[in-house]
């Protein structure tokens, strides 16, 4: 099942303490670890709400299931997280979540911050609206996290979603919904959003989604990532399920929020033609009233 980890290489930055992995399909993996000091669901968030985006057709890196053994946690150094009061403890070994490292390990080539100059130029920039209405489906508590990745000598680079961790409120499993929540940290990413067609395909695939779909990703789930009670876990997708229709609702509490997140998306407006200019030649309307 998954992918059997055979080398430790770094620890990440960021809450989790993760590990940068090599994996025995050769392939490079960020792995959150069931132990880590947030909180053991987040591995079941990241698998579920990560692969959502992929169904969706967003830019998550793949994810899999991660096999750390005891020997290697044991003959690697700094290989423990964390905790408070100074107190260390080793990594524990198991089925962990892993997500394809982003990019290669040349510096500049992976980058978590871009200049606005920069920033206008990602590739992929409309697709933060489709990331927008993951997040607020599944009630990411956090703030919107990406990284940018460019590959030989591109000038031009791509965004990429990642840290899905505090999606249904973290360990919580709740959805209090905010308008300032699971949204990137700057408008700009926002900026070329013009109406609900700039959500599209990806607001109309979640609306459309098959609850198979669903079902089959919350069976791909360690049993040991959520306390092995199947009722949880249920409870959780039907909550997905019954969110759908609800979407659009919780971008709309965005777009009206203080932030003013979407600059280009015009607000109609109803305009009252006074009663003078009721029998104007070529003006239809009733009761004195037009409505333009």
């Amino acid at each position: 099942m998954g992918v059997l980890a055979v080398q430790a290489i770094r620890k990440m930055r960021g809450g989790a303490q993760s590990q940068l992995m090599l994996g025995a399909d050769s392939r490079l993996w960020v792995v959150k670890f069931q132990n880590n000091p947030q909180h053991l669901r987040v591995l079941a968030n990241e698998l579920i709400a990560s692969r959502l985006a992929i169904a969706t057709g967003l830019p998550v890196p793949a994810c899999d299931v991660v096999e750390v053994t005891a020997w290697l946690i044991a003959h690697t150094p700094g290989m423990y997280v964390e905790l408070a009061h100074s107190v260390r403890e080793p990594y524990r070994a198991g089925l962990q979540f892993g997500s394809q490292f982003a990019g290669g390990l040349m510096p500049g080539q992976v980058v978590d911050y871009l200049p606005e100059p920069q920033l206008q130029e990602v590739r992929n920039l409309g697709e933060f609206a489709g990331m927008l209405c993951i997040d607020k489906w599944t009630g990411n508590c956090n703030g919107r996290q990406a990284v940018f990745a460019r590959r030989g000598r591109e000038r031009r680079y791509r965004a990429s979603f990642i840290d899905q961790g505090f999606c249904f409120n973290a360990g919580e499993w709740t959805f209090p919904d905010s308008p300032l929540r699971g949204v990137y940290a700057r408008n700009l990413v926002y900026a070329g959003v013009t109406g609900w067609e700039s959500f599209e395909p990806w607001l109309g695939r979640i609306e459309a989604m098959e609850p198979g779909v669903l079902w089959e990703i919350a069976e791909a789930v360690p049993p040991e990532w959520y306390g092995g009670d199947l009722a949880v876990i249920e409870r959780l997708m039907e909550q997905l399920l019954q969110r759908r229709e609800r979407v659009r609702e919780l971008i709309t509490s965005f777009r009206n929020s203080d932030r003013a997140p979407f600059p280009m998306w015009e607000q109609k407006r109803t305009i009252v033609v006074p009663r003078q200019f009721a029998a104007a030649e070529g003006v239809v309307g009733g009761a004195g009233k037009f409505v333009m």
